[in-house]
């Protein structure tokens, strides 16, 4: 089926098929008029091993009269080209609230950060993640203003329900523990994240029609992956969980088929805070929705690993792990501008393993936050807390070199896995949480998002008793072992090796077959022996050069230190 038929069976599903064609008309009319302006370029937009994603804000590295766009790309360039191949750029728009996620100008570049000139040059050197924010916008927005003062273009941009009408809503999945609607002057209008971020419309289509113009937008200004956040609660219809539903698919297939026509070297990433299963459904079929879902049972199985010391739940989830088709994969990552998410474990992990989190993210000097339930109490929703300090107590007296290593490990799991790695700027230069953000700046997540002054950065960069020194060194040497191997593309089979619960063991292989790496972590704070089979006379650890002999019979044994990553190869590879 050619992208033009997917978008009008979409449109159809989505209002009716006298109303789907009208609005294919104009939809028709938007793309021949992107095609006009910005010819197909040559580029595919495939990942391979090279692919690398960096997570960061905007202004996450400042200095004095200097917009901060311009200096992040400068501190980018110098430390990172040629390491990073992706720049994730969290939301840079004008907005009113939650640190970017409530946009008040999809269009605009926040003028406190830069412009879009700014932006085109980060573009020059690394591919561009941009956020689409799109399942609400700002209060303060002109679309909501607009609404407000009746409109008739903004007329139906928003849902509202009338007053003794909400008895329907009592089956709402809630992302956290605020109140579902907001009262403005006489209307109560739907707001699933915060008063200030109030939901879209998409019964409408005047807002689909909008909202397309705006990724359009993002295409035209450099774009090569889309990051459609908080996607799941897109569509809403009383009476149900409105999560998931199946017109929340058809918009991203939707906006999959309208890239497919105009654009296809973009591809789509869903971020879904949600269990494993629900997650993946945002594949579709593998070729008709996103090619790239967020990991997010990751994070916290990671977490757990390490801290309890026995791998065997990363180990069973990550045997079973798979995508629906080769041009599908993971976006691996273990922190974020968020927080550690709890949900995706459900099922994984069990209560009190769960429980063991919060209490060691609590003694750890962080934050637990939590999200309302339907006819139930609230639930722990995610750990607020650097992945640094959730791995190490920054009050236990342990030796900084132990506390290194044991992040490191982390880093290299997710490293080997499959898919595509994304690395928050923090846990690159070895963060450690900013609890005076809470406090000053009144929430939770706040703890994970303190800002660098470049001159202070630097200096820390250079000066090797740092700990940002000791862990972006050592962090950037692993992401150039893990880029020079063709075992490590996303589409390279991955089979999980049991070493026992102490260790997390994998073999990758290249998608051609002709290379192999086996990946072994030691979870613990003890030696771990791993004992098994392998080809050749020598392995060699990408990581250290270390060569480890291969017994008669092709015996191996590799013995590892108190948490330690060793990815082995041949040694004529």
């Amino acid at each position: 089926m050619s992208p033009a038929e997917r978008i009008r069976e979409h449109l159809a599903f989505l209002y009716g098929p006298e109303r789907a064609a009208e609005v294919y008309a104009r939809l028709d009319a938007l793309l021949a008029a992107f095609r006009a302006r910005c010819p197909r370029p040559a580029a595919d937009g495939r990942l391979t091993e090279r692919d690398v994603v960096l997570i960061t804000y905007g202004d996450q590295v400042q200095e004095p009269g200097r917009p901060p766009l311009r200096t992040l790309a400068e501190v980018l360039e110098k430390y990172v080209a040629g390491t990073v191949s992706t720049v994730h750029l969290l939301p840079f728009f004008p907005y009113s609230s939650d640190d970017g996620f409530s946009v008040t100008d999809y269009t605009a570049v926040s003028p406190a950060l830069g412009d879009w000139e700014d932006i085109a040059r980060l573009g020059r050197r690394f591919r561009l993640m941009l956020d689409a924010v799109i399942n609400h916008i700002s209060a303060q927005s002109a679309w909501f203003q607009g609404f407000l003062r009746g409109e008739p273009e903004y007329r139906d941009f928003f849902i509202t329900v009338e007053d003794g009408d909400d008895a329907d809503l009592s089956k709402v999945v809630r992302p956290r523990a605020l109140p579902l609607l907001t009262r403005f002057g006489d209307r109560l209008v739907w707001t699933t994240f915060s008063a200030d971020q109030v939901d879209l419309n998409y019964a409408n289509p005047e807002v689909l029609l909008r909202v397309i113009e705006v990724l359009l937008y993002y295409v035209e200004r450099g774009a090569g992956i889309i990051r459609l956040d908080a996607i799941a609660y897109l569509w809403k219809r009383p009476g149900t969980t409105c999560i998931h539903l199946e017109e929340t698919h058809r918009v991203v297939k939707l906006f999959r088929a309208v890239l497919d026509a105009v654009a296809p070297q973009v591809l789509l990433i869903t971020e879904t805070n949600v269990p494993h299963a629900e997650n993946v459904s945002y594949f579709g079929d593998g070729t008709d929705e996103a090619q790239m879902v967020y990991q997010f049972p990751l994070p916290p199985l990671v977490l757990y690993s390490i801290l309890s010391g026995d791998g065997s739940h990363l180990s069973a989830w990550a045997a079973g792990l798979r995508t629906p088709s080769a041009s599908t994969t993971f976006f691996n990552f273990l922190a974020s501008h968020d927080g550690i998410g709890l949900r995706p474990v459900e099922g994984i992990l069990s209560p009190a393993e769960v429980q063991m989190l919060v209490e060691r993210t609590l003694a750890h000097g962080g934050y637990v936050s939590y999200k309302d339930n339907p006819g139930g109490p609230p639930t722990v929703y995610e750990l607020n807390i650097s992945y640094f300090d959730a791995l190490s107590d920054p009050q236990g007296g342990e030796p900084v070199e132990v506390q290194v290593r044991r992040f490191l490990l982390s880093q290299a799991i997710m490293l080997s896995l499959a898919g595509v790695p994304g690395i928050y700027i923090h846990s690159l230069f070895g963060s450690r949480s900013w609890r005076e953000g809470v406090e000053v700046l009144g929430h939770n997540r706040a703890i994970n998002r303190q800002k660098f002054r470049r001159a202070a950065l630097e200096q820390a960069l250079s000066a090797p008793s740092t700990l940002r020194y000791r862990v972006f060194h050592a962090y950037r040497r692993l992401i150039r072992a893990r880029v020079s191997r063709r075992a490590f593309h996303p589409q390279g089979a991955q089979e999980v090796v049991d070493g026992g619960p102490g260790l997390f063991a994998l073999w990758r292989t290249s998608p051609q077959g002709d290379e192999r790496v086996l990946c072994l972590h030691n979870l613990t704070g003890e030696r771990q022996v791993f004992r098994g089979r392998a080809e050749g006379a020598v392995l060699r650890d990408i990581i250290t050069g270390r060569a480890y002999p291969v017994g008669p019979g092709g015996d191996l044994t590799v013995t590892l230190a108190p948490y330690q990553a060793v990815w082995l190869v041949g040694d004529g590879d």
